[in-house]
């Protein structure tokens, strides 16, 4: 048995097995978290230490000159760096609301009130998880195209609020919630709409928090959907202002190289501190989302 001295004068004890059990897990997870790193540290390396050979992991002499240079590279230009910002913060954050609720709605109807038809509804909500994101945008791209979508904030929100698997998981806690509180809640006269937002919704929380985090990160993320949707430069999403910056994969300017880390970074930091905030639901959520059939 080992003991190791903790906090406030705390002692853990350990058996060696377990040791290196927990040693082996520190270093995997360390391992994992050197891209993340390497990531920071590009963001805050000034000019010289980014083009170094051999190329240096840790920043030696910090700056904040990649940032200033990100907004400067392009305030002079038609579209600046904020607008990108402004257009992926309001698409992600609409979808994200927008997508928590309308999949609470939708699997609430089909478990708790048994429509017509509720059961092969479902059947095609399941056929759908088979399917490949990529495999829908020809059909997507055709039913935007004909609402006259094209090149508005619609044509990135609309195709990705009802998702067949964000349907699916709050379908597998909504089974758990029992129905007799929904006929108690009935008979001291609580409406529907009541009844779903002050006792379904708080039970669910573990569900909507983890399709918070997916579809958060799923979005923020998404340089496709832009790509075909949108044809002017003021509406791009920071994904493809990416592009934009660093002038092309093959052709980026050695002045713009701080700026291309300094977006980067910002484009990753919100999804690290949502997940972060969020992971103890999204772990809870993934024990107990396939208990039920």
């Amino acid at each position: 048995m080992i003991k190791i001295r903790w906090f406030k004068g705390q002692w853990l004890h350990f058996t060696f097995s377990q040791l290196v059990i927990y040693a082996l897990m520190l270093i995997l997870v360390a391992f994992t978290a050197l891209p993340l790193i390497y990531l920071v540290c590009t963001a805050f390396k000034p000019m010289d230490e980014l083009f170094v050979y051999p190329p240096r992991f840790f920043v030696k002499n910090p700056t904040f000159k990649n940032f200033s240079d990100l907004l400067v590279s392009l305030g002079s230009s038609a579209v600046p760096f904020t607008r990108y910002a402004f257009n992926s913060i309001l698409v992600t954050v609409t979808i994200v609301f927008l997508t928590v609720i309308v999949s609470a709605l939708g699997a609430y109807s089909l478990v708790k009130f048994h429509p017509p038809g509720a059961k092969p509804l479902f059947n095609i909500i399941i056929m759908a998880l088979m399917f490949s994101p990529h495999v829908t945008k020809i059909p997507s791209y055709m039913v935007v195209n004909s609402l006259g979508l094209i090149n508005t904030y619609g044509a990135l929100i609309l195709p990705n609020i009802a998702v067949a698997y964000n349907i699916f998981l709050m379908k597998q806690f909504i089974e758990q919630y029992p129905d007799e509180l929904l006929e108690a809640a009935r008979i001291d006269g609580a409406g529907e709409f009541r009844i779903f937002m002050k006792l379904v919704m708080p039970a669910l929380k573990p569900a909507w928090s983890t399709l918070i985090v997916f579809s958060f990160v799923n979005n923020w993320n998404d340089y496709f959907s832009p790509l075909i949707y949108i044809t002017s430069q003021a509406m791009k999403t920071l994904p493809l202002a990416l592009q934009t910056i660093s002038g092309g994969a093959a052709g980026m300017s050695v002045g713009r190289a701080g700026a291309v880390a300094a977006a980067t970074f910002v484009m990753t930091v919100p999804t690290v501190i949502i997940f972060t905030v969020m992971q103890g639901k999204v772990m809870e959520t993934m024990v107990y989302s396939g208990i039920k059939e």
